[in-house]
């Protein structure tokens, strides 16, 4: 039997978010072209992000941002 890959997804209102990356990239040693390069986003996203400019923002690029970071937002699925 084969199986069928199922994506589970899920909302979840996260105040302050952007806020808390934009600090956590200003205590970081890396410039925010390299961060946005490793989290496999454009600069521009980024900064939409830490404005919260976007209305949702996907796990794996939350997981993408605090790997590149360096830091975990404590965001559980």
């Amino acid at each position: 039997m084969e199986l069928t890959l199922m994506r589970v997804t899920f909302s979840k209102e996260i105040p302050g978010l952007g806020e808390k990356i934009k600090a956590l990239r200003k205590d970081s040693s890396k410039s925010l072209t390299e961060l946005a390069a490793q989290a496999g986003i454009s600069t521009p996203h980024w900064h939409r992000i830490e404005n919260e400019k976007i209305q949702e923002l996907p796990i794996e690029t939350l997981r993408s941002i605090e790997k590149a970071l360096g830091a975990e937002l404590g965001i559980e699925t």
